[in-house]
C-alpha cells in the first residue's frame, strides 16, 4: 500500500509517541524488578520460653505494645503448635520436619553433646539462599555445634550473630553450666572459609538489645534488589532471669512480685526491640513485601514467672501450656487480617509455606530434599481456610533408641529434676514415682478438637494462674492429695473445644475416638528416627574459656 506524504506526516508522531510510551513502561518495569523483589521478605522472630499469656493481646499485665499492634493488625494464631522444649522446636522450624524425624524427639540439646541436625538436612536458610535470598541469622542457634559444619554460617546463613548454645548470661554472654563465652559473629569469606569472631568486646551489654540492634543493622544495609530472610531468635525470656535495673523500673508494675517484675522487663525489652526492627523495615521501604512471623518456641517454664493461663502445664510437657505457642503473622500480603485464626498449625508448616512463596523447586537442586512434614498454610493464614486436621505433638518410644550402656549418654532436659511425690490414681490413670527424664514413653496427638495423651511414662502438671498472681495451681488425685507435677501412666482424652484447660479426661466416654487415634501411632512410629546413644563429652576443656566446636571426625548419619 502506497503512503502519501500527508499520511506519513500523521504517522511519524504517532509512531514516536508509541515508542516513547514503550520505553517509559520498560524502564519502569526494570526499575520495579530491581527495587522490589517479587519473592517476599521473611522476618521470623522466635521468643524463648515465653508464656502463652505473656502478651498484652492475651490480657497480660506485661507491656508489649509492639507485639499487640502487630498481632491485632495481622492474624493471631490460636492453635499454633510447637515442641515442648527449645532445640526440638528450632530443629523442626529449620527443617520443616518433625522432631521425630530428626532425632530431636528424645530430649533437649546439651552444650557438650555430640549431636545436631544431620548435614543431609536442607535447612530453611539454605533453601531460601538457593532461591536468591540474603539470609541473616541473629540470636540463639541450638541446633548443634559440636563441629564447625553444624554451625549457622555453614548451614545457609550469609551472616550469623549470636550464640551456638541454648542459653547464656544476658550480660557476660557465658553459659551458666560451664562458664563458656559464646557470643560471636560468623560468615564465610571470599574463599568459602568460615570466619568466627568472638565478641568479647560486648561484655556487659544486654544481649536482647544487641540482637535487636544487629537485626536493625542488617535491614539498613540489606541490598533490596534481593529478597531478605531474617531469623531473629531471642534468648528472652529464658533463664537466667536478668534485666537492666532501669528497665525493671520502666516496664514492671507495682502489683508484680520482684521476680515477675524482672521477667516482665525481659519480655518488654524484647518487645521494644521488635518495634525497632519494624521501624527499620518501614524506613527501608520493605514493609509492603514482608511477612513477619512471631512465635514462642514452647510455653513458659513451670517454675518461672511466666504465665500460660488458662492452659495446663508448661515447658517440657505435652499439655497445652507446653506446646501451644503464642504466635501471629503480620503482612500486607495477607488478604484477611485483624482476626484470630483457629485453624491447626504446626511449627514445621513455616518451612513448607516459605518454600512455596520462594518458588523453590527441590527436585532441580543437586542436594536431595528429605521429606517435609509441614504443609503450606498460606491460604489458611491469608483466607482463613482449613489446612490440616491433625498435629503430632510428640512420640517417644523406647524401641526407637539404643540402650544406654554408660553414664555418658545424654539425659538432658531443660527442666527441674528431683524426685516427684508418689500418689495413686486420677481419673482412670495412675500416677507414679520418678523424675521428668523418665518421661520417655508416650504418644500425644491432636486431631480436630480431640487431644490424646497415652503411654507408660508421661508428665502430668497443674495450671498457670492468671498473670502468675497465684503461682501454679495443683491438681488433686482421687485420694485428696495435691500435686503440681507427677509422672503418669494410662490414657488421657480431652475435648479442647469445650475443655481447653484439660480438666476432664473423657477417654472412658469416647472409646471409639481413643481407638481411632491410637491407630495413628503406628503410622507415625514408622517415621521416627532411630537414635544411637547421644554422647556428652563432660571432660572437654575450651581454650581461653571460649566455646568452640570440638569434634573433627563425626558420623553424618547420626550427628
Amino acid at each position: 500500500m502506497k503512503i502519501t506524504a500527508r499520511q506519513l506526516k500523521t504517522l511519524i508522531p504517532l509512531y514516536l509517541m508509541t515508542k516513547l510510551l514503550w520505553l517509559i513502561f520498560s524502564g519502569l518495569l526494570v526499575q520495579t524488578r530491581s527495587s522490589s523483589p517479587k519473592k517476599p521478605n521473611i522476618v521470623m522472630i522466635v521468643a524463648d520460653d515465653m508464656g502463652y499469656q505473656d502478651v498484652g493481646f492475651r490480657g497480660s499485665d506485661i507491656q508489649t505494645p509492639n507485639l499487640d499492634k502487630l498481632a491485632k493488625s495481622g492474624v493471631i494464631l490460636e492453635n499454633h503448635y510447637v515442641m515442648s522444649v527449645c532445640a526440638p522446636t528450632r530443629a523442626s522450624l529449620m527443617t520443616g520436619r518433625h522432631a521425630t524425624r530428626t532425632g530431636f524427639w528424645r530430649s533437649n540439646l546439651n552444650p557438650a553433646e555430640k549431636f545436631g541436625l544431620s548435614l543431609d538436612e536442607t535447612l530453611l536458610p539454605e533453601m531460601l539462599k538457593r532461591n536468591g535470598y540474603s539470609t541473616y541469622g541473629v540470636g540463639k542457634w541450638h541446633c548443634g555445634a559440636h563441629t564447625w559444619e553444624h554451625t549457622p554460617a555453614k548451614r545457609g546463613f550469609d551472616t550469623f550473630f549470636g550464640l551456638f548454645l541454648g542459653s547464656q548470661d544476658y550480660f557476660t554472654h557465658r553459659n551458666e553450666r560451664d562458664d563458656w563465652l559464646d557470643l560471636r559473629e560468623d560468615y564465610l569469606d571470599g574463599n568459602g572459609e568460615l570466619v568466627d569472631i568472638i565478641r568479647s568486646d560486648l561484655d556487659g551489654q544486654y544481649n536482647t538489645r544487641l540482637f535487636s540492634k544487629k537485626s536493625v543493622h542488617m535491614i539498613k544495609h540489606h541490598d533490596i534488589t534481593k529478597p531478605m530472610f531474617l531469623y531473629l531468635a531471642y534468648t528472652a525470656p529464658h533463664i537466667p532471669d536478668a534485666a537492666p535495673s532501669n528497665d525493671i523500673k520502666k516496664f514492671a508494675t507495682d502489683s508484680m512480685t520482684p521476680a515477675r517484675k524482672k521477667y516482665a522487663a525481659m519480655v518488654s525489652v524484647m518487645d521494644e526491640g521488635i518495634g525497632e526492627v519494624v521501624s527499620a523495615l518501614r524506613d527501608k521501604g520493605m514493609t509492603d513485601n514482608t511477612i513477619l512471623v512471631f512465635t514462642s518456641d514452647n510455653g513458659a517454664r513451670f517454675s518461672s514467672e511466666g504465665s500460660n493461663f488458662p492452659l495446663r502445664g508448661g515447658k517440657g510437657s505435652v499439655l497445652e501450656g507446653g506446646v501451644r505457642g503464642v504466635a501471629f503473622v503480620n503482612s500486607p500480603l495477607l488478604q484477611k487480617t485483624g482476626y484470630t485464626n483457629r485453624n491447626l498449625h504446626h511449627v514445621t508448616d513455616w518451612y513448607a509455606t516459605f518454600q512455596e512463596l520462594a518458588g523453590d523447586q527441590p527436585e532441580r537442586h543437586e542436594k536431595v530434599q528429605l521429606p517435609v512434614d509441614g504443609v503450606n498454610i498460606w491460604r489458611s493464614l491469608s483466607n482463613d481456610e482449613p489446612c490440616r486436621n491433625e498435629v503430632l505433638l510428640n512420640l517417644r518410644d523406647v524401641s526407637k533408641q539404643a540402650a544406654c550402656s554408660d553414664t555418658s549418654c545424654s539425659e538432658s532436659v531443660d527442666e527441674e529434676t528431683g524426685s516427684l511425690r508418689k500418689c495413686k490414681e486420677l481419673s482412670g490413670i495412675k500416677l507414679k514415682t520418678g523424675t521428668p527424664i523418665k518421661a520417655q514413653d508416650f504418644f500425644a496427638i491432636r486431631h480436630k478438637n480431640w487431644k490424646l495423651i497415652t503411654g507408660t511414662a508421661f508428665e502430668l502438671r497443674g495450671w498457670s494462674s492468671e498473670n502468675r498472681r497465684e503461682g501454679y495451681i495443683s491438681f488433686t488425685d482421687n485420694h485428696g492429695s495435691t500435686h503440681q507435677r507427677s509422672l503418669a501412666t494410662g490414657t488421657l482424652l480431652f475435648d479442647l473445644e469445650s475443655d481447653v484447660r484439660e480438666e476432664q479426661n473423657v477417654a472412658d466416654k469416647f472409646p471409639d475416638v481413643v481407638e481411632t487415634l491410637m491407630h495413628r501411632k503406628k503410622h507415625y512410629l514408622k517415621k521416627v528416627k532411630f537414635l544411637e546413644q547421644r554422647q556428652i563429652d563432660d571432660d572437654i576443656v575450651m581454650e581461653d574459656g571460649i566455646f568452640r566446636p570440638w569434634v573433627e571426625d563425626f558420623n553424618n548419619g547420626t550427628a
